[in-house]
């Protein structure tokens, strides 16, 4: 099947193979909502379970079992997505400004640099951009659990978990800006949206894995540097195999 991404022009790699019984899947993914979920509020929401197939990248995302039982539980994504409007934050304006005067600076240095910048104790990222609100939110949440531990089937059972996997962290973050109501695997996260890349957030997503691009950013737990290390990443992953969505208007 041709996959929209192609149309990108971007490198190819063929996704490895991986199989799994049933029996083995259904047990993996409630070890992973239990993990990820032990001792937390009740979901946020009503409904069945869907079973998300097997990661193939699951041992590039680094499995933290250990963290997943221990780890401090997030707070709710709309939580983490009120923290950019604190009191006492500067205008659209006022950051307006202080970009121009940025970007101006690094034109009379010879700046040549990504213009994002990702804080390499917290891996929080920071837009190089003014983005839309809902950008804004989507970031915020991604950075509340940048660094949280990976656990096969975390985040489904709640948005409030210890762990996440590819699509539970996904879900979270697009949770903080109200574009999605309850945790998706990665393959349902293949009918969500509209078709195509958007302007500023694209997710790709198949029946195992899933990623989304933020305002030129990575977001995705594959190809992290450690357990607890961030989520969002400046290399590109390889998009071949994947479906292109994005939100309505962004």
């Amino acid at each position: 099947m041709n996959s929209p991404a192609q149309s990108l022009h971007l490198p190819r790699r063929r996704m490895p193979l991986v199989a799994l019984s049933s029996v083995a899947l259904a047990a993996a993914l409630a070890v992973g909502i239990v993990l990820g979920t032990q001792g937390s509020p009740p979901p946020a929401h009503h409904g069945t379970l869907v079973a998300e197939a097997p990661d193939p990248l699951a041992s590039q995302s680094y499995p933290d079992p250990a963290g997943a039982r221990t780890h401090a539980r997030a707070a709710a994504p709309g939580v983490a997505a009120a923290a950019i409007a604190s009191p006492g934050a500067p205008s659209i304006a006022q950051v307006k400004r202080e970009l121009a005067q940025q970007r101006k600076l690094d034109r009379e240095l010879g700046a040549n640099r990504h213009g994002a910048y990702i804080d390499p104790a917290t891996g929080a990222f920071s837009p190089s951009n003014v983005v839309p609100t809902q950008i804004a939110e989507v970031i915020a949440g991604g950075n509340a659990i940048a660094d949280f531990p990976y656990f096969y089937g975390g985040g489904h059972a709640s948005f409030v978990a210890r762990a996440y996997d590819c699509s539970g962290s996904v879900s979270y973050a697009l949770a903080a800006a109200g574009l999605i109501g309850a945790p998706e695997t990665s393959g349902q996260l293949e009918h969500w949206g509209k078709p195509g890349p958007g302007r500023w957030l694209t997710v790709f997503a198949n029946a195992g894995h899933t990623f989304m691009n933020v305002d030129g950013v990575w977001f995705d737990t594959a190809g992290r540097a450690g357990p607890h290390s961030t989520r969002w990443l400046i290399p590109q992953p390889d998009v071949n195999g994947y479906v292109v969505r994005h939100p309505a208007g962004l």
